[in-house]
């Protein structure tokens, strides 16, 4: 899928990162991964496995050991490690991997980055002032926050929440004509750069029930989701809404278009959740680099048992090759001399 491995940062050390990034080295074979390497401090891999680990200086070197070992690139020092305790140390460690993981990525040495889950509330207390993971990585690669999308997907479903970590009661201020512009048109611009599809075919949500009933139960859908739709698709955009989200996720209406975008966060979540919990990936559309992260939390509660599912890393890490190739064949017909 890609000649460079893909970076994977191992999220905070006392939750299922370490674990879910080890168990899908197991199955590189069986499920077709393309090679990667783990960034942070290998004792958080010790802590809860006990295969072949082969340290690395430099992510070029993965690709000699991938095949007999999971390499493993320290950039930080976590401390002493339970699985299942959050630490200061741990969250700095994260924090650490994550910072290397997006700068070996924007340099070109890694293919992109994979981002194992970290624990906000431990990050805040040690300087991190981003609502997530995502952000922190558009802001490191210059994106302003308005154009880097974070978008869920699984088998049979994707979506984009226009606004994303807002108190409920916040959303209608928060929406706007050029917020639900700039986020479709990343979609857009996403769904073609990383997934091959030359025409993407997207829905919008309304905010209120039954799309607020011609405004009997909200004016949003009248004064700010259509003259969005109408302005995008006058720029030929192929979106269509606003719908009523409560029959836009059926399987019969999932086959009709790409990408869903919806008003909030839970509004795209619970169904995305719903549908593919064990196999969600969260992708960040807008970027100059490929990243994803498997759409779940640490589970600090689990850690450290082996019981953790792996399905949402490796569908993230394949998602991470798939998206790679499609960019590459997109340079490669730009550079393409014309007839």
């Amino acid at each position: 899928m890609s000649d460079l491995p893909f970076a994977i940062s191992l999220g905070d050390p006392a939750g299922i990162g370490p674990e879910i990034v080890a168990k899908a080295w197991t199955m590189r074979e069986a499920r077709n991964l393309p090679t990667f390497f783990a960034v942070g401090d290998p004792a958080a891999l010790r802590a809860v496995w006990s295969g072949p680990l082969a340290a690395i200086d430099a992510p070029d070197q993965a690709c000699d050991v991938f095949a007999r070992a999971l390499p493993c690139l320290q950039v930080s020092d976590a401390g002493a490690i339970t699985p299942g305790c959050a630490s200061v140390d741990g969250a700095r460690a994260a924090l650490q991997a994550l910072e290397a993981s997006v700068g070996l990525a924007r340099s070109g040495s890694a293919a992109g980055i994979v981002t194992a889950p970290v624990g906000k509330t431990q990050l805040y207390g040690v300087g991190f002032t981003h609502p997530g993971q995502t952000e922190f990585i558009a802001e490191r690669c210059g994106v302003a926050p308005d154009n880097a999308v974070m978008m869920l997907a699984g088998p049979s479903l994707r979506v984009v929440p226009i606004t994303i970590h807002l108190r409920l009661a916040d959303v209608p201020a928060a929406l706007t004509i050029d917020l639900i512009r700039a986020r479709t048109i990343a979609t857009a611009k996403g769904l073609q750069r990383n997934f091959g599809i030359a025409r993407p075919r997207l829905v919008m949500t309304g905010l209120n029930p039954h799309a607020g009933e011609q405004g009997a139960l909200g004016r949003e859908e009248i004064d700010v989701i259509a003259p969005a739709v109408a302005s995008l698709r006058a720029e030929g955009i192929d979106v269509t809404g606003p719908f009523a989200a409560d029959a836009l996720f059926h399987a019969r209406a999932r086959k009709a278009y790409d990408a869903c975008l919806c008003m909030y966060h839970d509004q795209a979540l619970i169904p995305v959740k719903t549908l593919h919990f064990d196999e969600g990936v969260n992708m960040t559309l807008g970027l100059p680099i490929v990243r994803t992260s498997p759409d779940h939390g640490t589970a600090f509660g689990i850690a450290g048992q082996d019981s953790a599912n792996p399905g949402a890393m490796i569908a993230a890490i394949r998602m991470a090759g798939e998206a790679a190739m499609h960019r590459r064949a997109a340079d490669a017909a730009q550079l393409a001399p014309t007839a």
